[in-house]
């Protein structure tokens, strides 16, 4: 699609391959809520209803795409960012990454995806490295910075995280290039309902996780989170997979005649947001695990509220995660990448800026990095 002028709102007349497109997203958004009875259907689990997944706390009823789409074609939604999408993007270190196996660190490759250094682990958080969001090459959120590394230029990926499998976030053909990294695939843990999706693209190095299970790798344990949103992938699977974050707790243990002192990691402590609407859920997370050096948390796709609010945060409830959650330091992502939803794309750093000052909170609290760059925890 091309980017709208900055000046003027376009005809109706011009954007109706647009709107034919976004009639058999709508249609297929309704279509998913005619799930069968789901076969993890378990009365003692809270999360699990017949008809697959939920929430842990209730959410107002789901707004009409139909109306949103509308507001989207006739005033001509998203403008272009300021920038006209000329965002600083930085090559990151790479030679620095490669031979880094002891200091925690994050690089931001965009929107979702991130790599994390923590505990002597590569980790990748929902590796998005196509074109476009979408089961479609032709249609769907085309990128809109290009990648400032590809998959082949990575460290060796030892574990991928998904958060749910939404397009931006769960992307076929970016797991099935880790899954084909030289040295062998990393282990992928994912949410219940997934193991199948990957098996049937020859993926079989997986771990399926419910809420608040847990993995440990050596000195990291990894938890799978609740969170505050929804799963689809076609036509009549809402919800029948399940969704949600992941904390890294990397726990210095004794050094070994295999691992020397010289080269223990640092205990360090990540949580990574995924996808999601506000809830108590982040309440809950921060009693759990008391406090975290590190947040990853979601700052963008957020308008308008009236549509976008059970499923993704703004940057004041953003903020308010980084309290609940008891984070240090909290880096903002799901932003500057893919146009998928009415604000422009450089406007969630500066809300997130408006937000943090109402909170009296210090600016360097939350941040927000270029794509590619690096931020080296220990720091």
């Amino acid at each position: 699609m091309p980017d709208l002028p900055s000046s003027s709102t376009p005809p109706i007349r011009s954007r109706l391959p647009r709107l034919c497109m976004l009639a058999a997203a709508a249609l297929a958004i309704g279509l998913a809520g005619c799930s069968s009875s789901s076969k993890y259907y378990d009365p003692a689990k809270s999360n699990r209803t017949e008809t697959g997944f939920r929430n842990n706390y209730a959410q107002p009823e789901r707004a009409s795409f139909w109306k949103w789409q509308w507001e989207r074609i006739t005033q001509g939604l998203p403008r272009p960012p300021a920038n006209h999408y000329q965002f600083p993007v930085v090559k990151p270190d790479l030679a620095w990454i490669k031979a880094n196996r002891k200091a925690p660190s994050v690089t931001w490759i965009g929107h979702a995806t991130a790599l994390l250094q923590i505990g002597g682990q590569n980790v990748l958080t929902d590796p998005m490295f196509s074109e476009r969001a979408s089961p479609f090459s032709f249609i769907g959120p085309r990128r809109k910075v290009p990648l400032p590394v590809q998959i082949a230029e990575l460290p060796h990926i030892d574990v991928v995280v998904i958060s749910h499998n939404h397009y931006d976030h769960l992307d076929r053909a970016s797991v099935e290039k880790l899954n084909l990294q030289p040295g062998g695939p990393p282990l992928f843990l994912v949410p219940l309902g997934l193991r199948e999706w990957f098996n049937d693209i020859g993926i079989t190095n997986v771990r399926e996780m419910d809420w608040w299970d847990k993995i440990s790798l050596g000195s990291l344990d990894i938890y799978f989170v609740p969170a505050a949103h929804w799963s689809a992938r076609g036509l009549f699977d809402r919800s029948e997979t399940l969704w949600g974050g992941w904390v890294f707790q990397n726990l210095k243990v004794p050094a070994t005649t295999e691992t020397p002192v010289a080269e223990q990691s640092e205990p360090y402590s990540v949580y990574f947001a995924g996808d999601t609407g506000y809830s108590k859920d982040f309440r809950d997370i921060g009693e759990r695990f008391g406090r975290f050096d590190l947040a990853l948390i979601p700052i963008g796709a957020y308008a308008p509220r009236w549509f976008m609010q059970n499923q993704h945060v703004d940057p004041a409830q953003a903020v308010l995660i980084h309290e609940d959650v008891r984070a240090r330091r909290s880096i903002g992502i799901h932003w500057g990448t893919f146009e998928l939803a009415d604000e422009a794309l450089d406007e969630p750093p500066q809300k997130l800026a408006e937000a943090l000052k109402e909170a009296k909170l210090p600016a360097d609290q939350f941040i927000t990095l270029k794509h590619g760059e690096t931020l080296k925890l220990e720091e």
